[in-house]
């Protein structure tokens, strides 16, 4: 069945309202999904239990951000020189296709993003690699960079360039300068955002997993590099199946069974906020229904990390026997918000105070504006800026009798008389530090994809075939369904007051009274409901109901003045459906 759970997954899908592709009426449009009443209500479901774990549990804060931010931003950035994939163009049907895709598809391969684009180019014609739309041979054909940001251009006639964010991370960066003043410049402080991010995706393919248009949820977690630690004592018991890039590597490499502590003493995962972060997922994963037996975290090889990332793990799930990504844990350093301060006008740091004032040398520079202006002339200022920066960084540049500025494209020779250079000794009270980020960055479409795709069930219940979805009663779009056995005035009053009762308990509620109840039953089963009450004759007599869980199909005669409560207890799983007492 594994094999073709997705096929049937996409059909249940689009039948039940979970997610279908946009703008059918018009032929639809590759990238883009339209997320239906089930699927809407699921992916809400989702974020707030991670907004509640990653975001009010740790007491970090949340912003929205726009989507749309000018040039500057990510010139800043890098993504407008970095952020791209590899596209190789077919020379017969002229279909673009992700050169590193096709390879990973036909090939023993697993990682060809991480390689370099000369040695794709080589692989493909080894392996006599084919267009996968037409089938001529590829080999040959130059595969180029593709940036996958969407351009758009904000305001009218000499419009400011700007780009859809291809990640939320870029919203909470640039407004670091003020966000660190609501955080009382104190480290460490998170921000997280949950939105969406565009990416211009040359082959978006199976469904929601790879789209142009997605959700991210995100935390940027700000810490001091020499003083902010984790508590780990809160995750070191945390079993995780790890697969580091040295077993990627080795010819008999795999997948490590330990625990975050045993793989941070060991020197497995190297950075403790990223073992802190990942002993968090691991549970938060499994609460949300994932299937722990089919998920892993797998660290990326040191080709395929992104420009900012000295170390990242992507938590992975497993859908029709391949492993994608659904999260990313990265140590950032200081990249984002060095590139930010360094192409803005704004100051990206945050003032520590030493426990005592220091009195430490410092080298200054004083410059003699009467001869830089003259020879400079409106470029004196950042010659002056070039020579803090150089006494700072390198006192011995200033021994001799002149001093080397690179400005522009030239060198320029100053004297170092005319500098005002010296070493001073200052007492200072503490200092500016740009602050390290951690980020766990997690994919909203991909976990709803996972999450459905991993409680997808077949069984046969009273001689029929029944497909049923094992959603977590946290996350399952509709909790309960309320039924009345039949068409009957009393029967559907009692009813609707029921659902009316529970709705205003804030559960999720369908009503359904079209069909057998055994239909109805199948129905609710399918979108994953974990619990439906019907109303019978004898509920009118003598206050009861009947309740049926979904995995098992059992049921029990339960009070109906006792529903609100009692159906509150079973999702906030403070209760077992099996141990409660029938009336």
């Amino acid at each position: 069945m594994s094999d073709r759970i997705s096929e049937k997954l996409t059909e249940l899908a689009k039948r039940r309202g979970y997610f279908f592709q946009s703008s059918g009426a018009y032929g639809g449009v590759g990238g883009f999904y339209t997320f239906g009443p089930q699927g809407a209500a699921l992916k809400g479901n989702v974020e707030d239990a991670w907004r509640d774990r990653f975001a009010i549990a740790e007491g970090h804060m949340e912003i929205d951000a726009p989507t749309i931010m000018p040039e500057p931003v990510f010139e800043a950035s890098g993504h407008l020189e970095t952020f791209d994939d590899m596209l190789v163009e077919c020379p017969e049907c002229e279909e673009s296709h992700r050169a590193d895709h096709i390879v990973e598809d036909e090939t023993e391969y697993e990682d060809a993003e991480s390689l370099p684009v000369p040695e794709v180019e080589e692989i493909i014609a080894e392996y006599e690699l084919v267009c996968p739309t037409c089938g001529a041979g590829l080999a040959g054909a130059a595969i180029e960079d593709f940036n996958l940001m969407f351009a758009t251009n904000i305001g009218p006639g000499d419009s400011q360039p700007g780009y859809l964010r291809p990640e939320t991370a870029q919203g909470i960066f640039v407004e670091f300068p003020r966000l660190k003043e609501y955080a009382r410049n104190t480290l460490p402080f998170g921000v997280t955002q949950i939105g969406r991010a565009y990416r211009n995706e040359i082959s978006p393919r199976r469904s929601i997993i790879r789209t142009r248009e997605f959700t991210q949820a995100e935390l940027e977690l700000f810490v001091d590099p020499e003083t902010s630690e984790p508590d780990l004592t809160l995750v070191e018991d945390v079993s995780v199946r790890l697969y580091p890039a040295t077993e990627q590597q080795a010819d008999d490499g795999s997948e490590v069974e330990t625990t975050i502590g045993d793989a941070v003493a060991d020197g497995t995962i190297a950075d403790p906020w990223i073992a802190y972060f990942l002993g968090i997922a691991q549970e938060w994963y499994a609460s949300v229904g994932v299937d722990t037996d089919r998920f892993r975290f797998r660290q990326h090889l040191a080709g395929e990390r992104s420009h900012y990332a000295s170390d990242c793990w992507d938590a992975e799930s497993e859908i029709d026997g391949n492993w994608i990504e659904i999260a990313g844990f990265a140590h950032r350093g200081d990249y984002d918000l060095s590139k930010h301060q360094e192409y803005s006008e704004e100051r990206f740091t945050v003032f520590q105070q030493y426990d005592e004032p220091k009195t430490v040398e410092r080298a200054v520079v004083d410059p003699d504006m009467s001869y830089l202006g003259p020879e400079f002339g409106g470029d004196a200022q950042a010659v002056v800026e070039e020579l803090e920066t150089l006494a700072g960084r390198d006192r011995a540049a200033f021994e001799g009798e002149t001093v080397d500025v690179e400005f522009g494209d030239e060198t320029h020779e100053i004297p170092v008389e005319k500098t005002g250079f010296a070493v001073e000794e200052q007492t200072e009270a503490g200092e500016h530090v740009v602050p390290h980020v951690i980020e766990p960055s997690f994919g909203v479409d991909r976990l709803v994809y996972t999450i459905l795709h991993h409680a997808y069930r077949e069984d046969e219940v009273a001689g029929e075939e029944r497909t049923y979805l094992d959603l977590e009663p946290e996350v399952a779009p509709t909790f309960v369904g309320v039924f009345p056995l039949q068409s009957d005035d009393d029967l559907e009053d009692e009813a609707e007051g029921i659902a009316a009762a529970l709705r205003a308990e804030g559960l999720s509620v369908t009503y359904d009274d079209s069909g057998n109840i055994g239909r109805r039953y199948r129905r609710q089963d399918e979108v994953g409901t974990p619990f439906c009450v019907t109303v019978d004759y004898e509920s009118l007599e003598d206050g009861g109901v009947t309740v049926r869980e979904r995995d098992t199909t059992d049921q029990k005669r339960l009070p109906i003045d006792d529903l609100p409560e009692t159906l509150s207890a079973l999702r906030a799983g403070e209760v077992a459906f099996e141990d409660l007492d029938e009336e």
